[in-house]
């Protein structure tokens, strides 16, 4: 029997190289959702675990001279079988994303990040590993000053035209269609 692999849960994560749209780029040249999380933090302990499991942990590149080499794992966001939970959390409360939605995850500011990866283990060609798959996430925007002022500003949808009531000395030219202003 194949041993159970748990969630791994990480509060306050840092994610990098978000592609939540898919879009087809030099190192996602199949245009799969996913982004990758930092483990730098985490217990290392666990991360060893993780890896002797068959979790593909990944390290930073080195870029200054006595910097250390930071853990990562890459997580693949997924519709086909059981949808993520998806929560995008503003001044206004709390929005459910769905997939035709979860794009604008690329390309808001991140506040706390508290997410949820599931494990799922895979085999091919006599190789086997873990692959993490996103169960859940929580993301707190970091609105700046006027997303707040004018947070209570209600909406116009683009695609509807603009309702505009006419005035007292406005009348509509019944015959053309045309609203004709008396000056």
């Amino acid at each position: 029997m194949a041993a159970q692999h748990k969630n791994i849960e990480i509060e306050g994560a840092e994610i990098f190289f978000r592609n939540f749209a898919g879009k087809i780029e030099t190192f996602n040249p199949n245009g799969y959702r996913q982004f990758c999380v930092s483990l730098d933090g985490q217990d290392p302990g666990l991360i060893e675990q993780m890896q002797r499991d068959g979790w593909n942990i990944k390290f930073s590149k080195v870029r200054e001279e006595g910097d250390e080499p930071r853990p990562y794992l890459q997580v693949k966001v997924s519709y086909k079988v059981k949808p993520p939970t998806v929560i995008m959390i503003t001044s206004k409360g709390r929005t459910a994303l769905d997939e035709s939605m979860i794009e604008v995850l690329d390309w808001v500011d991140l506040g706390n990040v508290d997410l949820i990866v599931q494990p799922s283990r895979w085999s091919m060609n006599g190789n086997t590993g873990i692959k993490g798959y996103l169960k859940a996430i929580y993301v707190t925007i970091e609105e700046n000053r006027f997303d707040r002022k004018y947070a209570d500003v209600p909406e116009i949808e683009f695609n509807k035209p603009l309702e505009i009531e006419a005035g007292p000395a406005d009348y509509i030219d019944e015959i053309e269609g045309e609203v004709v202003y008396d000056d």
